[in-house]
């Protein structure tokens, strides 16, 4: 395989089982260092404290942070809630003041990413349509901030779909260089994961699942990559072996050498839950990862 171009790091949203359980801020990002990753991912709401307005000290101790760890701060996740309002939907304006608030605050903690997650009105994730006047409104001031926003291509969606040529169509429209797409492998997921305590369900099947949803070839990843910005490399279980039942690694990561792709693969663990879990799985996708592309 060609050298790698791309770079290593973590969400934090990994550690959703014990982050403010058995894990501090601290404790997670010292983790994110110690297994050998260098991009630190986080989302708005969870891990900032007082969001949307942390203290200074706060800040300061975000800076510090990273520069003890040598960590850059990569893609910073924001909610659109458009559910906010019961009884009525969220107005433009309303989506754009949220927009420019993480705009302002993932700039201010060094971030080059935002990913909004807005509420959708399709069973295969199709945004509210709130998103492409309030995305149009706030694309200078991510202009002057130095942020490109990119929404995430998210299970169910497919990448053949409306959801994301309504996105590439907004960046031809525009001619942006700050709107772009975040590519979640969960996309390419072969088969569902049964997360133990959870809701049981199946690729096509399932009450809280759209009723067909096809396995995404993994080359279609061609047709977009262009515009991939970052990737939340979405895993659910590496096993002893390091294998992975579910994401199609090898063929992922085959395009992306080939095509000389560079950014973050964010790991993004959202497997089991248990003390100690998302770290040992942590190391073992990026021990997979690092194993299938250094040449023999």
């Amino acid at each position: 395989m060609t050298e790698p171009r791309f770079e290593y790091g973590v969400s934090l949203y990994s550690y959703t089982g014990e982050y403010g359980v058995t894990m501090t801020l601290d404790d997670c990002v010292e983790d994110v260092a110690d297994l050998g990753a260098t991009g630190l991912e986080i989302l708005g709401e969870a891990h900032v404290q007082d969001y949307p307005n942390p203290p200074a000290a706060w800040i300061d101790a975000w800076f510090a942070r990273l520069e003890r760890y040598g960590l850059t701060p990569t893609c910073y996740g924001s909610w659109v809630d458009t559910r906010r309002f019961g009884g009525r939907p969220m107005t433009v304006d309303e989506a754009v003041w949220q927009l420019e608030t993480d705009i302002r605050l993932a700039a201010t903690l060094g971030f080059r990413f935002v990913r909004p997650k807005l509420g959708v009105v399709t069973s295969d994730l199709e945004p509210d349509p709130v998103w492409e006047p309030a995305t149009e409104r706030v694309l200078d001031l991510a202009a002057e901030k130095g942020i490109v926003i990119c929404p995430e291509i998210h299970w169910p969606s497919v990448i053949r779909s409306k959801v994301v040529d309504d996105y590439l169509a907004f960046i031809e429209r525009t001619g942006t260089e700050h709107f772009g797409l975040l590519m979640d492998t969960g996309v390419f997921q072969t088969r569902m994961h049964h997360r133990r305590g959870g809701v049981a369900s199946r690729l096509g099947e399932g009450s809280a699942r759209p009723p067909e949803v096809p396995v995404v070839p993994v080359s279609d990843l061609e047709d977009v990559l262009d515009h991939v910005v970052h990737v939340q490399a979405k895993f659910y279980e590496i096993d002893d072996d390091l294998r992975d039942q579910y994401i199609p690694w090898a063929e992922f990561l085959e395009i992306i050498l080939r095509r000389g792709w560079s950014g973050y693969l964010s790991s993004e663990y959202e497997g089991d839950y248990g003390v100690g879990r998302a770290a040992d799985q942590l190391r073992r996708q990026h021990a997979l990862i690092r194993r299938l592309v250094t040449p023999a």
